[in-house]
């Protein structure tokens, strides 16, 4: 497929915009590793929860949406929204607590909570597990999107994708290593807005063609089932039939919505918040800043980013009913190809390489403060061994600038070894399935220790070893496989947590003063003699609940609106204003307005 000179134009424009935001911040990224990777912890809330978004939308995000709407509808969704309610208990339970704690990555809070070896141990370990190993998978599953992407757009040959690829990352790994968080975050809102209006642009010249005639058009053309929110459970999982296939079995759904939100570790919908969600917020400039942040990113996370894609999804069920099961996703490129002019063309792409960089660029960001805080410079080469601070800045945010390259690489190599984006999913999900729940409670339960983390941390990859090689179960086709590794590993650590030492009493109460955690902390309160606060968690639930109603309440009446059911809309707006409305006074009454 041929660009025009207006194509070119977009695409030239999108990337000096790219390297001015570089330079700009490049001096300042460069003065600490506070700058590098927290911005100096200045960041607004808008700007710190639009580079949440952003980096949730990566190249395959309207990939995978694609492949969902084909096998099961809209409801297919649930396989991500069902995350909604686990990333509002992170804006109401945590936010102010990840600010509060002060600390420059989310796995240097493991030796600020625990002590001792088994502490050190379970900081280089993570530092290594989602530094490198968890965040090349990531990166290479991205890597995996944009290449097809490139493959159906342009008719690039397989064997000529890697180069592509590789170019695309060495631009993003440059600027990222140039400009620190600060420049990052900015290029995550211009990216974001630009992806936003491509992937609306495409929505509407795709469902607008003679080919779909419309929302009425598409409408007809589509079983009913396809068009329902929520899902037709099935108890036969029969799928000789259109119904039957676009239906997800009872266990499925309550896998999902019952189990995954709060028992599975997943990038960007980590139980308690973790990884670049938790780095957006000890970004923030203080505690208010975090958590309208992470509200922000939940409610533009799953309101103001999915119909684009789903309309288009459900558009290629129609226009490409040849593509078999493991290309429905190809759908979506092929759109692209197919339906848009000379000029909306480059802006297309230019929105996948937006959407693509936002994402990249975060994770190695990400994963280079976890090699240099959380093992370069606490087990080899620490700040003693400098004639002063300013040096050993100086020198470490040299290192992160090579670290960054260098995983890089490791994310090239990863995206050589991944065939398919849904098998990885899976993967991630299960091979973190269980330990959520330790991540939650060991802020509100002073008895969790770092062996109930390493044990939490290391068992599910027995569980996903025993469900996918000895039982043949495959989530989120067979539900039993999550259920089978939550059960064991939850048992695992529970186990470990009593058979083994609480952590040291003057360990706790450092913590305990510098978080004011609530729950299960009354000996540590008394060991230090502090009054007892009221608790403020009823009223958290009831915002962590009105929240849940009123994201819900306004993504489906966005639905609603686009099909023309404008009463339904009508209730759906008016539960969305009454959770709104509650989800302000419990906030009020728990302080955190």
């Amino acid at each position: 497929m041929s660009l025009n000179y207006l194509d070119f134009a977009f695409i030239g424009a999108f990337f000096l915009v790219i390297i001015f935001v570089a330079a700009r911040y490049s001096s300042r990224a460069g003065e600490s590793l506070g700058e590098f990777f927290l911005s100096g912890r200045k960041l607004p809330w808008y700007i710190a929860g639009f580079s949440m978004v952003a980096t949730t939308f990566a190249a395959d995000t309207p990939l995978v949406v694609t492949e969902l709407v084909n096998k099961n509808g809209i409801a297919g969704n649930w396989l991500w929204w069902n995350m909604l309610i686990g990333g509002m208990l992170t804006v109401f339970f945590f936010a102010k607590y990840w600010r509060r704690a002060n600390i420059t990555t989310d796995v240097e809070f493991v030796e600020i909570r625990y002590s001792g070896k088994p502490a050190a141990f379970l900081r280089g370990f993570k530092a290594v597990y989602l530094g490198v190993f968890m965040n090349s998978i990531i990166m290479g599953w991205i890597n995996v999107a944009l290449a097809s992407i490139l493959h159906v757009f342009f008719d690039i040959p397989t064997n000529q994708l890697i180069y592509y690829v590789a170019g695309a990352m060495i631009f993003t790994a440059i600027y990222s290593s140039i400009s620190g968080l600060w420049g990052v975050a900015i290029n995550d809102f211009i990216q974001f807005s630009i992806a936003m209006t491509g992937v609306i642009v495409l929505a509407i010249v795709v469902v607008n063609s003679q080919q779909i005639g419309g929302v009425t058009g598409l409408k007809a053309k589509l079983p009913a089932e396809s068009l329902q929110f929520l899902p037709k459970i099935s108890f036969d999982g029969d799928a000789s039939s259109i119904a039957g296939r676009l239906s997800l079995s009872i266990g499925t759904f309550l896998a999902f919505v019952g189990v995954q939100w709060w028992a599975s570790w997943y990038p960007g919908a980590e139980p308690g918040g973790g990884g670049y969600v938790a780095q957006r917020m000890m970004s923030a400039k203080d505690e208010k800043n975090s958590l309208w942040a992470t509200l922000f990113f939940q409610f533009a996370h799953y309101c103001i980013r999915p119909w684009p894609w789903i309309m288009v999804g459900l558009s290629t069920i129609v226009l490409y009913p040849m593509l078999g099961a493991d290309d429905k996703r190809l759908g979506y490129v092929m759109a692209m190809r197919d339906f848009l002019p000379p000029g909306l063309k480059g802006l297309l792409l230019v929105t996948f390489l937006a959407a693509y960089m936002s994402s990249i660029s975060s994770q190695l960001n990400w994963s280079a403060s976890y090699f240099i805080n959380d093992l370069y410079k606490r087990f080899i080469k620490k700040d003693n061994t400098f004639q002063n601070e300013a040096v050993a800045q100086k020198h470490y945010v040299k290192m992160s600038r090579v670290f960054t390259i260098v995983v890089m690489l490791i994310a090239l190599f990863a995206y050589t070894q991944i065939t398919t984006i849904a098998d990885v999913w899976g993967f991630v999900i299960e091979c973190g399935a269980g330990l959520g729940l330790v991540l939650i409670l060991r802020w509100y339960w002073w008895r969790i220790n770092a062996w109930s983390e390493i044990v939490g941390t290391i068992t599910p990859f027995i569980g996903y070893a025993l469900s996918k090689y000895y039982f043949h179960w495959n989530f989120p086709k067979d539900p039993e496989s999550l259920f089978f590794t939550v059960s064991i590993t939850t048992i695992a650590w529970v186990t470990a947590t009593f058979i083994t030492k609480p952590e040291k009493m003057d360990v706790l109460q450092k913590f305990y003063q510098l978080i004011q955690p609530q729950g299960n902390w009354k000996m540590v309160r008394e060991s230090l003699g502090m009054p007892e606060r009221k608790s403020t968690i009823p009223y958290l639930i009831v915002s962590w609940f009105s929240a849940i109603l009123m994201t819900y309440s306004a993504l489906f009446m966005i639905g609603d609106i686009i099909f023309g059911n404008l009463s339904q809309a009508l209730i759906l707006l008016a539960l969305a204003i009454n959770g709104f409305l509650l989800m302000r006074w419990g906030m009020k009454r728990s302080d955190l307005m």
